[in-house]
């Protein structure tokens, strides 16, 4: 019997009947925390259950796996990646500190969207599909995006770069939670974080030799 089907029969409270709005979406907003909290591998099917009242049998009419679950509680917020996309946006005068006051913002003070991400990032580590959503958020909708803004020949490396600064920060501050940098303020992180990105970020496109 596979590690899934040992979680469905687990007892667990009994759960509204399937085919509820409700209930599928007090599932997934419980996976999603869940998934943030512990990371793929210590979250199980009964865990999501009992934190949302329901059955681990019920969970399994609605998600088949702990595996499509997953995925399907990785979407962020449309709002959440326009307001990192259009930080690229305007004059490199203070690119740094917005880029890095919209990312931090969106990990650190919206739930919606940081409780997934913070999921992606607790499961890369060891698990294949969370380091491919992880890969597929910073590559497709973060750093392709944001290059097109930046008039250099060099813009995506320097775009990833920054992103691989800023995951940096947040897995110090919200993961290992190391304590220089997890107790700091998020003003004070802000503005050394910009002071970093400023001069990756603000360069003058270099001239093409003829």
């Amino acid at each position: 019997m596979s590690s899934n089907q040992d979680e469905a029969s687990a007892p667990g409270r009994r759960g509204r009947r399937p085919g509820s709005n409700a209930t599928r979406q007090a599932i997934l907003d419980a996976a999603r925390a869940r998934f943030a909290a512990d990371g793929f591998t210590a979250t199980t099917i009964r865990k999501i259950a009992a934190d949302a009242g329901v059955d681990a049998a019920l969970v399994m009419q609605f998600f088949k796996s702990k595996d499509e679950l997953f995925g399907t509680v990785m979407s962020v917020p449309p709002s959440a990646l326009t307001r990192m996309s259009d930080a690229w946006l305007g004059s490199q005068d203070g690119i740094g500190e917005r880029v890095a006051r919209a990312f931090l913002d969106v990990f650190e003070n919206d739930p919606q969207a940081s409780e997934p991400l913070l999921a992606m990032l607790r499961g890369a580590i060891a698990h294949d599909q969370a380091a491919t959503h992880l890969r597929d958020f910073i590559e497709a909708r973060l750093m392709i995006g944001a290059a097109a803004h930046l008039r250099y020949d060099d813009a995506r490396l320097r775009v990833g770069m920054a992103a691989a600064m800023l995951v940096g920060v947040i897995v110090a501050r919200s993961i290992v939670r190391v304590p220089t940098v997890a107790n700091a303020s998020f003003e004070s992180v802000v503005a050394t974080a910009a002071d970093s990105l400023q001069p990756l970020l603000a360069v003058s496109r270099p001239e093409r030799p003829n």
